[in-house]
């Protein structure tokens, strides 16, 4: 089982527009530090799934055949303005799981094209995909919104974007399962009350110290939490990373 980061950015970006901040003045002259739109990449014997569609260039990205399918988190736009593209297509199927989110993404249900959203996830129920158990995990955001924990039988990773702390109900599930990866929602730097919808460096590292993990790779970076990280880079402990467009895991 591996898992590639695609994209580690949260909406705005990497480097925000007309923004003159250090994180964002590094990032134009430095594509290494450059952050797309928050996905990933989760490969498991020949299964190809995609974990959001909130790249724009997924043709050019995935020839045809190349996608099993496609997992979404939720439909924030960020996270699915791509299948707005792709559904458009001809000549195949796409299946599109997610939560049962009856509203979707602008027309997506009504016009799904060569997309199959027919398929709705249920939380904590497993479901078998090209040789992983992959559960849905509800997350706290302000969409339906859910995580997914990904069990080839040798390796168990869990991916968590969009969600600010975890529901009572994730923490227990997640508790009982020892983890060789997690990927985990961290927009903000420290902050001294906990955001709206994202987590702040210390709600990342409480969740992460909680959880019996081998790594936490943080995602959904914001460019604030960029430049807190230039200066405080040897703040994080040392079984938690700052993940970056193109990582790969597995």
């Amino acid at each position: 089982m591996r898992l590639s980061l695609l994209g580690t950015g949260n909406a705005a970006q990497v480097p925000v527009y007309n923004c003159g901040c250090p994180a964002c003045q590094r990032a134009r002259t430095a594509p290494r530090h450059r952050r797309g739109p928050c996905s990933a990449l989760i490969e498991c014997g020949t299964g190809h799934w995609l974990i959001d569609a909130g790249l724009t260039d997924l043709a050019e990205r995935f020839p045809p055949g190349r996608l099993s399918g496609i997992l979404q988190t939720h439909y924030h736009a960020d996270h699915a303005q791509g299948l707005l593209h792709l559904r458009w297509g001809t000549g195949l199927r796409i299946p599109v799981l997610g939560p049962p989110d009856p509203e979707g993404l602008a027309d997506l249900y009504k016009h799904p094209g060569i997309l199959d959203f027919s398929r709705k996830l249920t939380a904590f129920e497993p479901v078998s995909l090209d040789g992983m158990a992959v559960t849905p995990l509800p997350l706290m955001h302000s969409k339906l919104t859910y995580g997914y924990l990904f069990d080839d039988g040798m390796q168990r990773y869990a991916y968590l974007t969009d969600t600010v702390g975890l529901p009572p109900d994730t923490l227990d599930y997640l508790k009982q399962q020892p983890l060789d990866l997690l990927v985990l929602d961290c927009s903000y730097p420290p902050m001294p009350q906990a955001p709206r919808n994202h987590n702040d460096l210390t709600r990342a590292l409480e969740i992460a110290a909680s959880l019996n993990v081998a790594k936490t790779v943080l995602t959904h970076i914001g460019h604030g939490f960029d430049a807190w990280l230039m200066e405080h880079g040897d703040a994080l402990p040392s079984s938690v990373i700052v993940g970056a467009d193109g990582d790969v895991f597995g």
